[in-house]
């Protein structure tokens, strides 16, 4: 028997931290090779949305396909959308990264000096605050570090839509002068404005009907979908829409059972059945619960009996820094509307203790509002503020369900 050294621990549970073996995701990665690939030879492909919960590694995966484009020597940038945040100015610096990557490649200086002009111009129409129409002043100006004086006409007229089309097609005018293609990532892509959804999607569309080479690989929450259709109608034929999900058992014992091996450790298949017990194959949390047995464990194989010493401290980590730090951020009305989710939307048959459950069901907001006793229109605004926060989300008309997988079932542990 082997000794299983802490310090070895190959486990990596992080915000967007890549796993050690990042598993069950093939398929989203095929796709995407094929995606590059029909681009690179001028056949038509939509832009890519990744969707899902949080913990089951969108980031991880955006990053993982950033680093396949970058492999087939696309121009990358990659930006995190927030609610506070115009996308003007972060939509610049993402794609100044990508240019600058194919420039070394391009036999026209001047081609890439007119871009990165149009590209100055552009950004440079930003506000101090992204959203408001007060002018910026002059310390708050944009200073990408580019050299060449800011171009008039292209991409500067003011408005989003108008000028993100203009500037997205002279990007991809400038990849397909060498031969690839520029990809640009958006994290986080549910929290951009109204305006600005508004505005990619329509540069997407102008770019599908150009067979231009430039993407647009967004990541967000579940009703992400629902955000791009209320800006264009036709956002449900413009992308090619991938959930993310939990990772099923094979999927899970893999995320596990590889780097172990690695190190020349072993798990018994009951510590393995109690590990997924535990995760629900959540890639976070099976990254928190590998992580802690791995400390305990004494010996190799690792055995049932260590993750039932090993889960408490998991899920104490997972109390503080995955679930207490989001309903910290909630005011006491929110917390009280959480709280009646979390009562109703246990699946049939559970307490809110058994391991059947492990997913949160959708809630219609009148059951709230009857169990809180009050007016539905009365609970409006702690609904909206945290929807804006990225707690919850309405996947359908009238329901709202937790983003973070296991959320009511925390909830249901905590005093009132």
């Amino acid at each position: 028997m082997r000794d299983v050294d802490p310090v070895r621990n190959p486990y990596a549970p992080g915000a967007g931290q890549r796993p050690p073996e990042l598993a069950g995701r093939g398929r989203e990665l095929d796709v995407f090779d094929i995606v590059l690939e029909r681009i690179a030879r001028g056949r038509p492909e939509r832009s890519l949305m990744l969707t899902g919960l949080r913990g089951v590694g969108k980031t991880v995966l955006l990053n993982t396909l950033r680093s396949q484009a970058i492999n087939r020597l696309w121009g990358t940038g990659k930006i995190e959308a927030r609610p506070d945040q115009s996308l003007r100015r972060p939509v610049a610096a993402a794609l100044h990264m990508a240019v600058r990557e194919l420039a070394p490649r391009h036999r026209a200086p001047d081609r890439i000096d007119g871009f990165l002009g149009v590209l100055k111009a552009f950004a440079q129409r930003a506000t101090p605050t992204g959203r408001g129409t007060a002018a910026p002043k002059l310390r708050d100006r944009w200073q990408p570090g580019i050299d060449v004086p800011a171009s008039n006409g292209r991409a500067d007229s003011g408005d989003i839509e108008i000028d993100l089309v203009e500037l997205l097609s002279d990007a991809a005018d400038v990849a397909a002068d060498v031969g690839t293609g520029i990809a640009v990532f958006i994290d986080e892509m549910q929290d951009l404005g109204p305006e600005d959804v508004s505005a990619l999607c329509a540069a997407c569309h102008e770019l599908s009907q150009l067979g231009a080479p430039l993407i647009v690989v967004g990541a967000g929450l579940p009703h992400l979908p629902a955000v791009l259709s209320a800006a264009k109608s036709y956002s449900e034929r413009l992308y090619r829409y991938q959930r993310i999900d939990r990772l099923d058992r094979l999927a899970a014992d893999q995320a596990l059972c590889a780097p172990a091996g690695r190190e020349d450790v072993e798990y018994e298949p009951k510590a393995l059945d109690l590990l997924y017990e535990k995760s629900g194959g959540y890639p976070y949390f099976v990254q928190a619960y590998g992580k802690a047995t791995w400390d305990h464990a004494p010996r190799s194989p690792i055995t049932a009996a260590d993750v039932r010493v090993a889960a408490p401290e998991a899920e104490a980590e997972l109390a503080v820094g995955f679930f207490g730090s989001r309903f910290e951020r909630a005011t006491p009305a929110e917390r009280e509307y959480m709280r009646a989710m979390a009562t109703l939307s246990l699946p049939d048959g559970t307490d809110g203790t058994a391991p059947r459950d492990d997913m949160d069901l959708a809630v219609p907001t009148a059951d709230i509002a009857r169990a809180l006793g009050r007016k539905p229109a009365s609970l409006s605004p702690a609904r909206d503020a945290l929807i804006k926060k990225g707690l919850i989300y309405s996947g359908e008309r009238g329901t709202v369900a937790f983003t973070v997988p296991h959320f009511g079932r925390y909830l249901r542990t905590q005093p009132a």
